[in-house]
């Protein structure tokens, strides 16, 4: 599909030279340092977490284990903004005169607020869905600047199909979101026209933060099925979704398996653990060979699973189909 592409960050090419001045800082980060190619390679990394959730915590862990792979001896600034953007601007402004090597950046919140504070440092993000909506990058094949990742765009389609299959008589989908979340935005997009293919109706519900989850899933009324996105607000509260969802019998299928974990029925969707683990191999060539992340294009993951929670399904009123219970990758008991 086609999206009008906002350009909320003036992209400007910065040289390799510019952007890496590895500092010889202690290595009092909490990774010990691997055998790899990094030579004894000392770094100073900030981490931006947007919000703490399983899926990110995973990208983050992922991350650091590339990191400790390459043979460099990383020390970590840890900052979680607790899904507050005015947390997300206060740590990169601090960030950005903290005299770090490389700052990392999880969730689109969290990425956009580095790449507007941060320009003469490499800025390396994952868990956006669409960086070149977010204002991130010039283009994903050409980023143009000092930022670039990997992107966690789900199969928004084929988890509107497996919902379809779950519940074979859904004719209308309930959407809880984050307005303030450009990627969840596109998502939603892309569920309306997966949705429209398969005959189904969306109906939207949005917030402003996790505290509103709950109402927002009341709000939904009569919906035959709900749909969370990888919308960090909503996955942060999902625990009140899910209770709503229980209670009146309703399917929840999901964009990543932290909500399937905590209740939801099932998802197709990434590894986050190894999309953190990639952008960490990015970083390392930063780190390690003067890679210029402007011309190192936005990374993708085609490494998807299945993922079902039978007692959830049961919880819900619904009973799994075989053909979904045979292909399942992993079964959360």
């Amino acid at each position: 599909m086609s999206h009008p592409r906002s350009r909320g960050l003036a992209v400007a090419g910065l040289g390799a030279a510019a952007l890496l001045a590895l500092s010889a800082c202690s290595s009092s980060g909490d990774d010990a340092p691997a055998d790899g190619d990094g030579g004894g390679t000392e770094a100073k990394i900030g981490v931006l977490q947007f919000v703490q959730h399983p899926a990110l915590d995973a990208a983050t862990e992922g991350f650091k284990e590339a990191i400790a792979d390459a043979g460099i001896e990383a020390t970590y600034d840890d900052q979680n903004a607790q899904g507050e953007v005015p947390n997300t601007n206060t740590i990169a402004t601090t960030f950005a005169s903290g005299g770090l090597d490389l700052v990392f950046t999880v969730a689109t919140p969290a990425a956009q607020a580095a790449a507007q504070a941060i320009v003469d440092v490499p800025v390396l993000f994952t868990a956006v869905t669409d960086a070149e909506e977010a204002g991130l990058v010039a283009s994903d094949d050409a980023p143009g600047a000092n930022v670039t990742g990997t992107s966690d765009l789900n199969p928004v389609a084929d988890q509107l199909a497996l919902l379809a299959e779950i519940a074979p008589d859904a004719e209308s989908v309930g959407v809880v979101y984050s307005s303030g979340e450009v990627n969840s935005a596109v998502q939603v997009e892309l569920a309306k026209e997966a949705a429209a293919e398969l005959g189904l109706t969306i109906e939207e519900a949005t917030v402003s933060n996790s505290a509103e989850v709950q109402q927002a899933a009341q709000s939904l009324g009569d919906v035959d099925a709900i749909y969370v996105p990888t919308d960090n607000t909503v996955v942060s509260g999902i625990a009140a979704l899910i209770q709503v969802a229980e209670q009146n019998e309703i399917p929840v299928v999901s964009g990543d398996s932290g909500p399937v974990e905590s209740g939801a029925i099932a998802t197709i969707g990434i590894d986050y653990t190894k999309l953190g683990y990639q952008t960490g191999e990015m970083a390392a060539k930063i780190l390690l060979e003067s890679a210029d992340p402007a011309e190192m294009a936005v990374e993708t993951s085609n490494d998807v699973e299945l993922i079902i929670n039978p007692s959830a399904a049961e919880r819900m009123g619904v009973e799994l189909p075989g053909s979904v219970v045979d292909r399942a990758d992993r079964v959360i008991e």
